[in-house]
């Protein structure tokens, strides 16, 4: 049991938070444009509430921030922020599209799982800890890996730790788990799943866990998070205003992929082969910038070395 607090160190916090509020555009040439310190905005993943705070310091008193979390912990968190300008939503981030169209000056999603998630064994996202196999973002609703482990097609679960944990052993894998729940019956804790894992994984890359790929894989997939992704940047399109910013943070090679081919898709003129003739439709982003965290950060906190952020500018298509 964690005697101390647990704490959480935010990744590209001020690179973000100046992405959000950059001003496109020279504001003396355009006075009818709103500051971006006036504006509203979106945290899509409050998290422990980095990003916010920061962005609260940095607006004005008639700027808005409004952020979304599933997690309970990170509701109690947010609500320790006394400030009028800020309201946090109870749900996932694929709710942005309920916002009003076009009222949104910049919208943040940082994809990483937070410190205390990782380090609270009674969350069961680490294999470093001994705690209940749950995974579950939101603890309040839904299945957790152990309860869907215990009855999942053997295929199934082989599809998930290759698709979403990009495994190569993924079918030994899922051949181990059902082979031990017929034996023993179903995995429930952490541990077990890590020990088999190791168990069946003869060879990995140096300095890697074994069962890293498949935890990876049992948590994205039980809280559904690549299709909550896809979901919130088609949102995105609908909620931002003509040169609002959309800053996104990811932390593995599948969510930077949708959110690079998200951003190239919609930062291109669509021609209808249809009608050759037609004008175009325009198009709805413009990419700005692909940031890594700086050598320095990484050295003080190792689980930024991952991060890429990327940068896309709404335009007035």
């Amino acid at each position: 049991m964690h005697t101390t607090p647990l704490t959480h160190t935010t990744v590209m916090l001020n690179e973000a938070v100046q992405a959000l509020l950059e001003s496109p555009d020279t504001f003396e040439n355009n006075p009818s444009r709103q500051a971006p310190q006036d504006g509203c905005y979106v945290d899509a993943t409050f998290g422990r509430g980095g990003h916010s705070r920061l962005l609260l310091s940095k607006l004005s008193p008639q700027g808005r921030l409004i952020a979304f979390d599933k997690d309970t912990e990170a509701l109690a968190e947010a609500g320790r922020i006394q400030d009028m300008r800020f309201v946090i939503k109870h749900q996932g981030f694929r709710y942005l599209g309920e916002l009003p169209p076009a009222s949104v000056a910049g919208v943040l999603m940082d994809l990483g799982v937070s410190s205390p998630q990782l380090d609270e064994p009674g969350r069961g996202f680490s294999f470093r800890f001994e705690g209940p196999l749950d995974m579950r973002m939101d603890t309040t609703r839904g299945q957790s890996v152990a309860q869907w482990l215990a009855d999942a097609p053997t295929q199934d679960i082989a599809t998930v730790i290759r698709d979403l944990g990009e495994e190569r052993f993924a079918a030994p894998i899922a051949r181990a788990i059902d082979a031990r729940r017929k034996a023993h019956g179903p995995l429930s804790t952490t541990s077990e799943l890590a020990q088999l894992v190791a168990e069946t994984v003869k060879t990995r890359e140096a300095g890697q866990n074994p069962a890293t790929r498949t935890f990876q894989a049992f948590r994205i997939f039980i809280n559904g998070e690549l299709d909550e992704l896809q979901a919130a940047l088609e949102a995105s399109l609908d909620v931002l205003q003509p040169g609002g910013r959309l800053v996104v943070i990811s932390f593995h090679s599948l969510e930077d992929r949708i959110v690079k081919q998200f951003i190239a898709q919609h930062s291109r003129a669509v021609y209808d082969r249809r009608a050759p003739f037609a004008v175009p439709q325009p198009m709805k982003l413009q990419a700005l910038h692909r940031v890594r965290p700086s050598p320095q950060e990484v050295a003080a906190n190792p689980r930024s070395r991952s991060a890429i952020m990327r940068v896309a500018l709404r335009t007035a298509a």
